[in-house]
């Protein structure tokens, strides 16, 4: 009789099988909270921040809670001919960089991963190598070179604007060639044999067939330069100091930070509206940059 109304074994299975969902769930969502605290809290402060007078950011009040918010701060940057020459400086220069750079990546990542050659395989690890090499080492060489530009050719690169045009592909061309070799990798081999049976040269086969395959892994490595030209701080700080030639970044610390003063308010808001595009950019095109990346990190 015990046996009859014992329950069948594949109930408990059941209820062991939710039992552990239901403590993946938790688990996933309690990290998941985490994450978002942690990451969304700095963001909210500033845009808390930026709602508030200089007078009330120094009052001795709740800094989580704005008494008497305010759109000054905006106003006042939007319509200051700094911060637009700043902004403009930056859009500039960022479209230039993303232009040349996916210029060189794309035919040298073509070449390393499709155009087998002796040392192709140690070249593209180069590539990568030179990436993982920081700013605040090369920054120093290359002050050194343009003054030797300077004294030797009389062409004066410090301090225009248009010297991050210069410098900005040392960190978006290692990487993007990278993402792009893991990219160009992944297409099946048939494809360029097909066309190179066809009589397709391999200029043709990259622009023909490689690059609209490829189109995710592109636009990855095209979001990728947009952000560093758009966010680097060093290289103008080191190369450029007129307000007329700073960049965003730059523009920011200088015109907002005088000595031991600091205008909190529209340093919060400037930093806001300096992440909006990149923002945008992301919100926009996540998908084919997340399908870049994995491409590149599992391929090649």
């Amino acid at each position: 009789m015990a046996a009859v109304l014992a329950a069948p074994p594949g109930n408990a299975k059941v209820r062991s099988m939710k039992h552990d969902r239901r403590r993946a769930l938790f688990w996933s969502y309690f990290f998941l909270i985490l994450f978002v605290i942690f990451f969304l809290t700095p963001p909210i402060y500033m845009f808390i921040t930026s709602l508030k007078s200089s007078a009330e950011v120094g009052a001795v009040t709740n800094p989580w809670w704005v008494y008497h918010p305010t759109l000054e701060n905006y106003k006042a940057l939007i319509f200051s001919p700094d911060y637009q020459t700043f902004f403009l400086n930056s859009a500039t220069v960022s479209f230039v960089v993303v232009i040349v750079t996916m210029l060189i990546s794309v035919p040298a990542a073509f070449a390393l991963a499709r155009m087998k050659f002796w040392g192709s395989a140690t070249l593209a690890m180069g590539v990568f190598l030179t990436y993982l090499i920081p700013e605040t080492l090369l920054f120093i060489p290359l002050f050194k070179i343009f003054a030797w530009v300077n004294d030797t050719f009389d062409i004066q690169l410090i301090n225009h604007w248009w010297v991050c045009i210069i410098i900005y592909p040392t960190l978006t061309v290692p990487f993007c060639t990278w993402i792009m070799i893991g990219y160009f990798a992944s297409i099946p081999k048939e494809l360029d044999e097909a066309a190179l049976i066809d009589g397709a040269g391999y200029f043709q086969m990259l622009i023909k067939i490689f690059i609209p395959v490829a189109l995710p892994g592109i636009i990855a490595a095209t979001i990728f330069a947009f952000t560093v030209s758009w966010a680097d701080f060093l290289y103008p700080m080191a190369f450029t100091t007129s307000a007329d030639q700073l960049v965003l970044p730059a523009g920011i610390v200088t015109i907002l930070i005088r000595g031991d003063v600091y205008a909190w308010g529209q340093i919060m808001a400037a930093c806001l509206l300096g992440a909006l595009p990149p923002l945008l950019i992301y919100a926009f095109l996540m998908d084919y940059y997340i399908a870049g990346l994995t491409a590149g990190a599992t391929k090649g």
